[in-house]
Formats: structure tokens, sequence, C-alpha cells
């Protein structure tokens, strides 16, 4: 059993998502060049509007009433990722399918004006409305409630890699699909782009590595511990790394509180870094947000460990507040992170050398570097006039 880093007083002050602004970090900033491609990282996949409801003292209770003392509105489900990676400086392209209703202006809005991100590869469909998902966060956990319709042919098309073609990026973070491929995910891997795959539950139950067919492509595959298990048949998941660099270069296994394990096949090299011990609120997002750091750490040329580190950081920060794109941190979340651990007696040597390589990232003055605004976390206020 793995020991989580535990720092003394790393909860961040609260502070409402609507009044935060972003500083300003560009993680690749010393590796540009004009020839580069024009995104950092594309993903595809369905937007949801999520409404996440907090304060709830126990779960809702058949036939009665429940009030909650707290609400958040954000765009959810592939936007969780996008947001994550947009918030720590990438420069981030998503083909989505949008519904034609308020919900959907309000999710295409949220993420195009308040977060940056490129949405020229995304269509807004006639006739289609939004999916929605409703989250409830009481006594540590979530109950959710989803509804949508199937999506027209429109969206699928959307979802096999835009329009007409992925757009040329860095790096493409897919999700896989057992059974079935995906076809922009070859494309963009011969045009040079690195894609980083995560997956979901198999339903069918056979968990075969070869139905995982689009792993071929993919630099990076990031399964959590009993997915990687059931792949690999390994009792541990550590094992299972290694077994699966037998299938992808870079395998990474999220190990819960535990924290992760690395293998990469390529160097010989094997990382784990603990998990950060916070109180979570709301796991929502929480992978979405710990592939999005590694994915910025593997394009900025960090060490494995490294990578894994602020992996687990950003991952563990998400958990402190509610909901998914919501919860997502960015430079100024990290770096008043770091700052704090830093200025507070009694905290461990060895956990703070781990975080050490972020003293040259974030930004030395944060409250004097706030350009971004965040979204606004509900459907937005009538303009006044």
């Amino acid at each position: 059993m793995t020991a989580s880093h535990t720092f003394a007083g790393e909860e961040p002050d609260h502070l409402t998502q609507a009044g935060r602004r972003q500083a300003h970090v560009d993680p690749l900033a010393a590796l540009r060049t004009p020839g580069d491609p024009p995104w950092d990282v594309y993903l595809t996949g369905t937007v949801f509007l999520d409404i996440i409801f907090t304060g709830l003292d126990s779960a809702p209770v058949r036939g009665t009433e429940s009030w909650a003392r707290g609400m958040g509105s954000s765009p959810g489900g592939v936007a969780n990722m996008a947001t994550a990676l947009a918030r720590l400086g990438l420069r981030t392209s998503l083909a989505a399918a949008f519904g034609d209703d308020h919900y959907g202006e309000y999710c295409w809005d949220a993420l195009a004006q308040g977060e940056g991100i490129d949405l020229s590869a995304s269509r807004t469909v006639p006739g289609w409305h939004s999916p929605v998902t409703v989250s409830m966060a009481y006594e540590g956990e979530r109950t959710m409630v989803s509804h949508g319709h199937e999506p027209p042919p429109e969206a699928v098309f959307l979802h096999e890699g835009a329009p007409d073609r992925p757009p040329h990026a860095r790096a493409a973070v897919a999700s896989l699909t057992p059974g079935m491929r995906a076809s922009w995910i070859a494309q963009a891997a011969r045009e040079g782009t690195r894609i980083f795959a995560d997956v979901g539950w198999d339903d069918t139950g056979a968990w075969d590595l070869s139905g995982l067919a689009d792993l071929e492509h993919c630099e990076a595959f990031l399964p959590n511990a009993e997915e990687a298990k059931r792949y690999t048949g390994a009792e541990c998941p550590r094992l299972a790394a290694h077994a699966l660099t037998e299938h992808v270069p870079v395998a990474v296994v999220t190990l819960g509180s535990e924290g992760a394990y690395a293998v990469d096949r390529r160097t010989g090299e094997a990382a784990e870094v603990p998990a950060i011990a916070v109180e979570a609120l709301d796991p929502t997002g929480a992978g979405d947000v710990f592939v999005a750091g590694f994915v910025t750490g593997s394009l900025a040329g960090w060490p494995l460990a490294d990578r894994l580190a602020f992996a687990g950081l950003t991952a563990a920060l998400s958990v402190q507040e509610f909901g998914g794109s919501l919860s997502a941190p960015g430079w100024s979340e990290i770096g008043a992170w770091w700052r704090r651990v830093q200025s507070l007696p009694g905290q461990e040597p060895a956990a703070l050398e781990r975080y050490a390589f972020l003293e040259g990232l974030v930004p030395e003055r944060l409250d004097r570097v706030w350009p971004l605004r965040r979204a606004v976390p509900t459907i937005g206020f009538r303009r006044s006039t």
C-alpha cells in the first residue's frame, strides 16, 4: 500500500467559479516554432449540459422534495476534458455536436468564449436537443440522472473526426470503444499526431484487448486499476501496466487513493507517484483532469514521474470542487496550491521535492496575472439594457 502525499493546509481558498480568473501559463512556450500544428490537442465526443446540485444532507427520499443549498451548471461529457486541457494552457480544438436549444447555445458560449476552446470543427445540429445530466452530490458520493436522444447522422459523423478530417494537432485524446474503430484515430496518427487513449467500462464483459483495435495507433493508454487488471488478467495493477506495454508504448494505470503507476516501454522507465491526500467533495471529471495533466506534461517533454505527479495534482485539486468542467484547475489554482504548501511549516521534504518542478512554471505574482475570466457556472442571467 503506497502512502499518499499529505500536505498541511492544501485546500485552496474557496472562490466562486464566476469570480475566478486564470493566470496565463504556456507550458509549451519553449518548444513552439513557426511550423507547429495550429492546435496542441484535438478531441471529439458528446457534450452534455451538466446541472450539479450540492449541499444535500442525504440522498433524495422517495415521495419527498429535497432542497439543495447550491447549484452549478456547466458543459459536461467531452467538455470536461476539453476544459481541463484549455485551462492548463494547451491550444485545444473540439469537434462535437451541439443541440440547437438554449442549453446547446450556453454550452457553446461557455466553451468558446469562457474557455477559449476552438469549435470550428463543431456543429449545431438542427432539431436535436442537448443531452442533460443532473448530478446530486451528498455524503462524499454522487448520483446522476441523464437524458438524451440518439444523435442524428450529423453528430455521429462528427465523432468520426470533424466534417472532413481531424485538424492537425500535436496530440489527440481518444476514448476507445471495445469492438469499434474510429477512422479519425488512424488518420491523425498517420499525420504525426500523438494519440493518448482512455477507455470506459466494457459492458460486454469480454475485456479483450484485441477488441481495442485503435490501441495500435496510440502512444499512451490510461486505464484505471480495475480496467487494467481485467484487460490483462494480471492480479496486480502494476503488473498489468507492464503487460499493457506489449500493446502500447506507455501504460499509465491510476490506482485511486494510492496514486498512479506508469511504464514506458521505449525507455524501460517505470514510475510511481502517491496520491495527494485531500478531502474529496465530488470526483466528477477527475479522470479527465488526470489525463489532461498527463498529456500536458508529455507534450512539454517532462520526465515520466513529473508527468504522473502533475496529473495527480490536477486531479486532486479538481475533486475539492463540485462538478466536472467547473472543477478543472488551471495555473491559478496550481500556483496557489504550490505557494501555500511551501509556506506552511511541517511539510514532508520528500513530498515538496516531488513537486519542485512546478517552481519554474507557476506565475510568480498570481495577484497580478489574471487575464482570463472563467465561464459563469449557471445558465446565463439576462443582460441588463
